[in-house]
């Protein structure tokens, strides 16, 4: 019996040691997974910030790209009007705006300067006025009469205006078209665009509506204005944009302030939108990861995929102690707050740089007039000045990551290039080449 009972005592203890063979062996393998994971945490760090780095080139190249090639293709269509089109230069007929009044012939210099600087305060004034008022439209919810006041100023551009330039453009090739064929041409192109901008169309369809439609008011502006009135007025434009912008209760932040309260996107007969991931204009410092939230304004596109966010924005969290979310967990983070898009919506277009019309119309306007001149040196340097003024204006907002407006830096740089190539550059090497000097 004894020696029975020791056989299954044997036999008992001999199952049980593979069991606990077993469960210190899946012990150690835990530690040593453990010890693995980390010991690659931080390679997955290293390769995290790769990914970054790359991504963060990657959408600052995408960004700078998306703004420069609008903006270079509305000062083009404005160039190439103004060197073939002599009706945009021709002041003989003498005939101005009605907020210009001030404009002698033949003035002295002195009558110059003061005509100049009145004219420039009456049509800051018009805008100024005009601002507020939107801004109180928009904030006693009159969407009709806001409504109707854009589609208006649409209708004439799309349609008048366009007529007047196609006009002008005929007469300047000496090209016979029948008016049955204008009428049609113009139907079809005016309706389309009244649809893209106002309703709904193909992004890129929409996009060079608005760049057509900024390069007509542009050219309005060049052939209407007074020759000293409108550099005065850019840079009068350019402190009005800094104060709207900037100033807590600037007309400008109002609105954007107002719109983002809302949840609602602003009109799109003010936007440039290029269904890119940055903002420019006027952009709201992003939010944190928490806070993730996408809003159409007229120059803000929030949430934490503007800018240079997705490393930026990481890093940043990084050294705040603040939780790191990839840029894979903020998109879906903020699809889960968003919920899905509705039907038929891109999301390519509720992202993107959103630029002011007016930011396309005055850089239009300088590069314009610059080439007015016939001097080609004149006309790159303001072309150069303007987009150098944009990459300061994208680094600065993403350093201080709070409303900027887009005007001042390009605007700046362009008068300072336009007169030192102008009145010192130009006559330099007038000078060299009649003295047949070669450097």
């Amino acid at each position: 019996m004894n020696s029975s009972g020791d056989s299954d005592a044997e036999r008992q203890r001999l199952i049980e040691t593979p069991s606990i063979n077993m469960s210190n062996s899946a012990v150690s393998t835990t530690n040593a997974n453990q010890s693995n994971n980390t010991t690659d945490s931080p390679a997955r760090r290293v390769r995290d910030e790769a990914e970054d780095a790359e991504e963060e080139l990657r959408y600052g190249a995408s960004t700078v790209i998306s703004l420069f090639i609008p903006v270079t293709l509305c000062m083009l269509v404005v160039v190439a009007t103004i060197t073939s089109v002599s009706y945009y230069t021709d002041q003989s007929q003498q005939q101005f705006l009605v907020y210009t009044p001030f404009h002698t012939t033949n003035a002295a210099p002195a009558q110059v300067v003061w005509e100049s600087i009145a004219n420039s305060l009456i049509m800051i004034g018009v805008i100024v006025v005009m601002t507020v008022f939107l801004v109180l439209l928009y904030k006693y919810r009159c969407y009709k009469v806001i409504h109707g006041w854009l589609i208006l100023s649409t209708l004439l551009l799309v349609f008048l205006f366009a007529y007047l330039y196609l006009a002008e453009v005929l007469r300047a090739y000496n090209t016979a078209v029948d008016y049955i064929t204008v009428v049609i041409v113009l139907w079809n192109f005016g309706v389309v665009g009244m649809i893209c901008i106002h309703w709904k169309g193909p992004l890129l369809l929409q996009q060079a509506y608005l760049i057509i439609v900024s390069s007509l008011m542009a050219l309005v502006f060049i052939k209407y204005l007074p020759e000293w009135t409108a550099w005065v007025i850019l840079g009068f434009i350019s402190i009005y944009d800094l104060l709207a912008v900037l100033c807590p209760k600037g007309p400008l932040r109002m609105l954007v302030e107002t719109a983002q309260s809302r949840n609602e996107s602003l009109f799109p007969a003010l936007i440039y939108s290029s269904g890119m991931m940055w903002t420019v204009g006027m952009a709201q410092e992003a939010p944190a990861p928490n806070q993730v939230h996408s809003d159409n304004t007229s120059s803000t596109s929030q949430g934490s995929e503007t800018g240079f966010d997705v490393a930026w924005q990481r890093r940043h969290n990084r050294n705040s102690g603040e939780v790191i979310i990839t840029s894979n967990e903020t998109r879906n983070q903020a699809r889960e707050q968003l919920g899905p898009p509705p039907e038929g919506s891109d999301e390519a277009e509720d992202k993107g740089v959103k630029l002011g019309l007016g930011d396309f119309i005055f850089y239009s306007v300088l590069v314009g007039k610059a080439s007015a001149t016939g001097d080609w040196n004149t006309t790159i340097a303001c072309f150069v000045a303007i987009l150098i003024g944009l990459c300061l204006t994208l680094i600065l907002l993403a350093i201080y990551r709070k409303a900027l407006p887009a005007l001042p830096i390009s605007i700046t740089f362009g008068l300072v290039f336009y007169f030192s190539t102008d009145y010192v550059v130009r006559p330099y090497m007038d000078s060299i080449n009649s003295a047949q000097v070669y450097l």
